[in-house]
């Protein structure tokens, strides 16, 4: 596929208040629930990329780095990084800010790998990405790095499976 698109038109960016039913005993939001927001906005992100139905066919990690707490703002900002022919892999960056404050920090990473979809449920292309800024391009040029990760990952949990099926 000879179509390209600029990393920035991806960038999908979803806050949301910190309420107490989303918290768990510690005050702080549930990891489950922070997963949930980051699938969302990922794969809106990556709609935006391929412009045909997607789905999630691997999640890296979800980094915890700092808890969210009852009453803060949490932002999740999501931008497809890298591109093969029919898969993305997406970053989403999770912010904190305490409204009283204004303190921010980022609070969580993490990649996730969307596979776009045709009408009949297969794999179809989707455009190269562009970087433009450096952040961008960083993102880009280290995803090779991350896939080789994924890779290694995914053969793993195939060996995992396998084990586990002649049990």
């Amino acid at each position: 596929m000879s179509e390209t698109k600029r990393m920035k038109d991806t960038r999908t960016i979803k806050t949301s208040h910190v309420l107490p039913p989303d918290t768990n005993h510690h005050g702080t939001l549930f990891g489950g629930k922070l997963m949930s927001y980051i699938d969302d906005v990922a794969s809106i992100s990556a709609y935006k990329m391929a412009r045909n139905p997607v789905v999630t066919a691997s999640t890296d990690s979800v980094d915890f780095l700092k808890p969210i707490k009852v009453g803060d703002a949490v932002t999740l900002e999501a931008m497809v990084t890298y591109t093969g022919s029919s898969s993305m892999e997406v970053c989403v960056k999770v912010t904190s800010e305490n409204l009283l404050t204004g303190e921010t920090a980022v609070a969580a990473i993490s990649f996730l790998t969307f596979v776009a979809l045709d009408n009949n449920g297969k794999p179809c292309p989707v455009p190269k990405v562009i970087p433009e800024t450096e952040e961008e391009k960083w993102l880009n040029e280290t995803a090779d790095n991350r896939a080789s990760h994924r890779k290694a990952r995914r053969k793993h949990s195939q060996e995992l499976a396998e084990f586990f099926a002649n049990q």
